[in-house]
């Protein structure tokens, strides 16, 4: 085997391979919808299902998609004239800083770095949500993250919120996940999303990645996702078991785990399995890599598969 090919083979064995892990976030790493806390309090509005009704028939009046709706309505109830309570994004950020999360959450992000480590991998987290961008930076968790993808809003000279900036919707949340897979951060970077870039070259295949969901929004990117190779979990509480379980039997998902983040319960466990599956797929086709180069040198040698770890 010559010098070249074992220097080749040699660096993708030292590359650690990338899984991401990928969030929404309300129902999935927090109960609820990150607006019905502090925000609604703060503009006044004491029962969020009045909120919510409201969007829904907005929604319907300008038949619009339900994350916009939503936005614009934020921004139409804090500029009530009878009690403006402009929002900006230092306000979101406040508002995220009090967003309780689901147990285990605040120590899963380091849990599943180290599981990864002891591995060879390298684990990054993301959010693809339609939740907002500026309360989940703010929440306790928003350093975890190597990228939010997220809803967001635009904001005037005075710092105040005055429109949509990007509304993730369903399918917005399909668009990230090949983002994720091109290594591309920013939605407006349309050239480089839609370009062609060989499977070989993308930065994180779909089958290095787990999706991470809830909701309908989280069903198409599931499915997406699940064809592509990649693994999905839908998180559940006990109101809302029957309809995840559901989702497994139809083959819309993988897994379905409650809602508990700790270490050695059956979320943490089934992560633990989909990562030592990954990583032991990585190590065959390494193998099986290196066993092709060597072929076409006309000289296959045996390898010592001793160095790989499981």
């Amino acid at each position: 085997m010559s010098n070249e090919i074992l220097n080749n083979t040699d660096m993708k064995q030292q590359e650690k391979p990338i899984v991401a892990m990928i969030y929404d976030f309300d129902g999935t790493l927090a109960p609820g919808n990150m607006q019905e806390y502090d925000f609604l309090k703060e503009i006044g509005i004491e029962d969020k299902d009045d909120f919510w009704r409201e969007v829904v028939e907005m929604q319907k009046e300008q038949d619009a998609p339900e994350v916009i709706t939503y936005m614009r309505m934020m921004i139409e109830k804090s500029n009530n004239p009878e009690n403006p309570r402009p929002i900006t994004k230092n306000a979101f950020k406040k508002y995220g800083a009090t967003i309780p999360l689901f147990k285990g959450v605040r120590e899963w992000f380091a849990l599943t770095r180290k599981l990864g480590e002891a591995m060879g991998i390298q684990i990054e987290h993301y959010i693809n949500s339609s939740g907002l961008q500026e309360m989940v930076e703010g929440s306790p968790i928003g350093h975890e993250f190597k990228h939010i993808y997220a809803s967001r809003f635009m904001y005037d000279k005075d710092g105040r919120a005055v429109w949509p900036a990007a509304a993730i919707d369903f399918t917005a949340k399909m668009q990230i996940l090949y983002m994720i897979n091109k290594g591309v951060e920013r939605i407006c970077d349309n050239k480089e999303i839609n370009n062609f870039m060989a499977m070989s070259e993308r930065r994180i295949p779909f089958d290095h990645m787990i999706y991470f969901g809830d909701g309908l929004t989280d069903i198409p990117s599931m499915k997406l996702l699940q064809e592509q190779g990649g693994f999905t979990i839908a998180i559940y509480t006990p109101e809302h078991e029957k309809q995840t379980l559901d989702l497994v039997k139809r083959n819309i998902i993988n897994f379905a785990c409650k809602a508990d983040y700790s270490k050695g319960e059956s979320l943490y466990q089934t992560v633990e399995a989909i990562l030592q599956h990954i990583k032991a797929l990585d190590n065959f086709n390494t193998l099986e890599s290196r066993n092709i180069e060597a072929a076409k040198t006309d000289m296959l040698a045996g390898e010592d598969t001793s160095k790989f770890s499981y």
